[in-house]
Order: structure tokens, then sequence, then C-alpha cells
């Protein structure tokens, strides 16, 4: 009797034990909706300037406030949602104390990640995804949206919603005062200092700067903390 056996699983699959969440999964989470997601998104872009391969992690008040961000280079790593979280877990302890005393979560974290290709959903995205939702619950706060930056612009996965500006090699719309409390004006690219709407992102006091990266190619976090 000859019998066949199913192959083993390829060495090379990019997330291990199903760490990723489908899109289908992540659009029945009940992930909070941005009422500006444009703002939010110009604002980490000003402040953190990622370039392909670059996460930017980002803690809104209950009025889309910024509280606190860091960006990191994901460097050569496996998408691998564990290792994802990992990454998440440790900058957002960085950067802020947990909320896990709380009743129930009252900040919100998002995650923008900056890579080449199309703006559709990936293998990467489901481990960024996977890695942002468990994070968010040990550190106390409620998982919210994920975002990719791409050449060919910016889209909120699970909703319909996109722009083509700021992309992954553009220039900054805004820029941000370090000086300034994070109640200050911003100044767009043209000059003219403006208040930002309520509901939309407070840039903070922090300039942007570039990303740090060790010579190896391994992650190296470059930290940025929001006026608290």
């Amino acid at each position: 009797m000859a019998l066949s056996f199913a192959p083993p699983p390829s060495a090379d699959r990019a997330t291990p034990l199903g760490r990723l969440l489908e899109p289908a999964e992540w659009a029945a989470a009940s992930i909070p909706l941005l009422r500006d997601p444009r703002a939010v998104i110009t604002g980490l872009h000003a402040r953190h300037l990622p370039t392909p391969s670059t996460a930017v992690v980002a803690v809104l008040d209950p009025e889309e406030r910024l509280v606190a961000s860091a960006s990191f280079s994901r460097g050569n790593t496996a998408a691998d949602g564990w290792e994802f979280r990992n990454a998440l877990l440790d900058r957002l302890r960085s950067v802020i104390p947990h909320d896990l005393r709380r009743r129930r979560p009252v900040r919100t974290a998002v995650l923008l990640y900056c890579r080449d290709g199309e703006g559709r959903w990936t293998e990467e995205d489901g481990a960024w995804m996977w890695g942002l939702r468990d994070a968010c619950t040990l550190h106390g706060l409620r998982c919210g949206a994920y975002i990719t930056l791409t050449p060919g612009g910016w889209q909120v996965l699970g909703e319909a919603r996109g722009g083509r500006r700021p992309h992954a090699a553009s220039a900054p719309e805004w820029t941000v005062d370090a000086n300034a409390p994070a109640s200050s004006a911003v100044i767009p690219r043209q000059g003219r200092p403006e208040r930002m709407a309520k509901g939309s992102l407070d840039t903070g006091g922090v300039a942007p700067a570039g990303l740090a990266r060790s010579g190896g190619g391994a992650p190296e976090a470059h930290r940025h903390t929001a006026a608290r």
C-alpha cells in the first residue's frame, strides 16, 4: 500500500504559526475609525519622516490629540506578528505608561507603516495588525487604525479611505517647532501659521528627525515623545 503525506510547511513562510490577521478578521474587530485620518497621517509623517520599512506607533487621546509616538526600522526581521508585537510593545513602554489599571481603555494606539509596493493588504500587513492588537491589549490601550504609506499614497486598511499625499517619498507638508508647547501652531510648508482643528492631530513639541539605523541593518529605535 502506498502512503502519501502532506508536505511540511515551507521554511520560507513569512508569518509562522498564523500570527497575522486577515482583512475580514480586522474588519470584524470593531477598530475605531479616525475622524480625520489625513490630519493624523500628515502630522505623523511631518514628525517622523518615515522611509520604507519604518513603523510609526502613536497614542492618541479621545480627542485624537497626539499623546506620544515613536518610530523605528523593521530591519531584516521576518514578517512575524510575535516579533512585531514585541517591537511595538517595547516602544510603547518607552514613551508612555500603561493603562492596565483602567476599567476600559481610554487612549488609542495607531500604527503607520511605510513600505514599498501597492497599498492593498499583504501578509506583512496582517502580521503588523496582529502585533498592534496584541501590544495594545498588553499595554491597556484601544487598538486603533493600521495605515500603510506607500509610493502611491496612504491607505487605512479595513476602510475605504486613502489619499495620494503624503506618500512614501513625499516631503513633509508641515514643520514642527521643537521649542513650542503641544498646543501651539504648526507651520504648513507654504509658511502660513495655522492651528489644527479640534479632533485632528496635535503634532506637539518635537521636531521631525531622520531615522537612526545601525550599521548591520538591524532595527535601532529612533524615539520621539510628544509633550505630555
